[in-house]
This record gives C-alpha cells, sequence and structure tokens, in this order.
C-alpha cells in the first residue's frame, strides 16, 4: 500500500496510544459505575464518605412538616402537592437557625416553568393549567391573585 495510506493510520493509533496512557495514569482506579450501576453515574468510590458528610442544602417536606404543618397539609391536598417546599421557598439548610426566616421566590418566572401554555400532546405537560406570559396580567407576580399553597381558580 502506499504511503497515504499508512501515515494517517499510525497517526490515529499513536493518539489513541497516548490517550489510553494519559487515562492509565490520570484516572484513580476507583472510578467507575460500581456496585449500583448508572444509578449515581460515575464517580469515585473513595469519594462517597465525602459526600454522605456533606451538609445537605435540602432537607425535604418531612422537615418543613415538623414546624409548618398546617402549610403543609394545605399544600399537600392542593394541585400543587407534588412540589417540594423548597421549590419556592429556597433551600432550608440549617433552617431555622441559618437562615432564621427563608426567602421565598415569588417571582413570575418560577411560575412560568410550569404554567406557561405549552402543546406536547405526548406527555402530561398539558394537563398543567398554562397562560400565555405576555398577554394574561403582565407586570404583576403570579402570587398576587393567586394562593400557591391553594392554586384552585374557584377559590381565588
Amino acid at each position: 500500500m502506499k504511503g497515504h495510506v499508512w501515515r494517517p493510520l499510525y497517526v490515529v493509533i499513536g493518539i489513541v496510544v497516548l490517550l489510553l496512557l494519559f487515562r492509565f495514569f490520570y484516572v484513580p482506579d476507583d472510578f467507575g459505575i460500581q456496585d449500583q450501576g448508572f444509578t449515581f453515574g460515575f464517580h469515585r468510590l473513595s469519594n462517597e464518605q465525602e459526600w454522605k458528610d456533606f451538609p445537605a442544602k435540602y432537607k425535604g417536606t418531612e422537615y418543613c412538616n415538623e414546624c409548618h404543618d398546617d402549610k403543609v397539609a394545605s399544600i399537600s391536598s392542593s394541585q400543587h402537592e407534588m412540589i417540594p417546599c423548597e421549590d419556592c421557598h429556597g433551600p432550608a439548610r440549617n433552617h431555622p437557625e441559618d437562615p432564621e426566616k427563608l426567602v421565598v421566590n415569588r417571582s413570575r418566572e418560577l411560575c412560568i416553568r410550569c404554567h406557561s401554555k405549552l402543546f406536547m400532546p405526548s406527555s402530561g405537560r398539558n394537563d398543567i393549567p398554562g397562560i400565555d406570559p405576555n398577554t394574561h396580567n403582565t407586570g404583576m407576580e403570579c402570587s398576587e391573585c393567586h394562593n400557591p399553597h391553594n392554586p384552585s381558580l374557584e377559590d381565588m
């Protein structure tokens, strides 16, 4: 065969060898998907304890229920029941000590992420009531008219 075929082949083989050598020396031996499969993706097995010791940013609805059982009960019986408290109220971290009071995101943009009218016939997305954000009460926050803990339009 001619040299114009072999030279590019040698270059490709050389690049593959260099990449494999780089990977051999750079990637730790315990890096991979481990025995959980792809549940946690690729990670270092020796790094798991470090992540377990990292303080949780989000606590979950059960944590909120300890002090705010009335609000949790209200939202649990509403159309927003599947939305965790911290989606709107921010991460609880060490609440109520730090921060003492959570900052509530009342922005229109937060609501429009789910309630902007979209047409997706093959998903459950059409079941969510949607609006045209360019014409529906522009310049106002949604919470001025709607109670996020009880979003039923009948109770407005």
